[in-house]
């Protein structure tokens, strides 16, 4: 305690305390004692004030023409936001034409039993009946995991998150139990749709899905929910419930409205033609 007591009341060392006394006693100051020092030192404070007198006169002026630039700016990032909104909501308004035009091709193709097989089959065409609904949903205290992308990760599974492959698997699995139409939030999948994952988010034809993840299934509902779950990729999803948190939940429902998928568009195959012979 004498230590700290000591330099608290001594906090000024000594030595400088006699040069000090020493320099008070000389008669010296800090102040310049020729007149060209004097001068010298009027002259730097001029300065220094004449510095900083333009500066502050720059800005100034300089001050609106910053904020109306800014402001331009602001308006082109309006008016171009504004021209790629009605952008896409043309796009939006085509892309339906061209899918109610290809599903009014397949009704009308022969009007045929066989047309409107295919129309529903390939997703063309809103459908409803019985089938089952399943709910799957991430863990309560999911977390995102690790690194940049981390549904890349073979421990994804840890972090109680619901993975792109997931989904995959409960897809492809309701197939093979006997699904005959099934959609994902909504979205109506086809032979052609594409289950991803973009960073967190799950895409489907690349729109991303937000959970819970409702899974619409048509189909013999009893039969349909007994051989998923019973068959591999229903196994599957209770381990993930079981072994990571992962919630899920199945009902059978007597009856199911799935809409139509947004476009079905074929771009390589080509329809078969079988040539008579005489």
């Amino acid at each position: 305690m004498s230590l700290l007591t000591n330099v608290m009341d001594h906090s000024l060392d000594d030595g400088y305390a006699e040069a000090a006394a020493r320099k008070k006693a000389a008669g010296e100051s800090g102040m310049p004692k020729t007149l060209r020092a004097k001068l010298g030192l009027a002259a730097g404070l001029v300065l220094a004030a004449l510095v900083v007198t333009v500066g502050a006169a720059q800005a100034r002026v300089a001050a609106p023409v910053v904020a109306k630039e800014r402001q331009e700016l602001i308006d082109r990032i309006d008016k171009e936001t504004t021209s790629a909104d009605k952008l896409e909501g043309s796009v939006d308004s085509l892309r339906d034409d061209v899918s109610a035009r290809q599903r009014a091709a397949l009704k009308t193709s022969g009007g045929s039993g066989q047309a409107d097989l295919v129309s529903m089959l390939s997703g063309a065409t809103a459908v409803h009946g019985p089938g089952v609904r399943l709910v799957v949903d991430d863990a309560k205290e999911a977390s995102s995991g690790g690194g940049d992308n981390p549904r890349e990760t073979a421990d994804f599974s840890d972090t109680g998150r619901v993975r792109d492959r997931d989904m995959q698997r409960v897809v492809n699995g309701l197939w093979a139990a006997g699904a005959e139409a099934v959609s994902i939030n909504g979205q109506r999948l086809t032979a052609l749709s594409a289950i991803r994952a973009a960073g967190d988010a799950i895409l489907v034809d690349n729109k991303p899905l937000v959970p819970p993840y409702t899974v619409l299934a048509v189909g013999d509902g009893k039969r349909l929910s007994t051989r998923f779950q019973n068959g591999a990729d229903g196994l599957y999803l209770h381990a993930l419930e079981d072994n990571y948190g992962i919630r899920a939940t199945i009902a059978v429902e007597s009856d199911l409205r799935l809409p139509a998928a947004p476009s079905v568009i074929v771009r390589t195959a080509q329809p078969r033609t079988e040539k008579g012979t005489s």
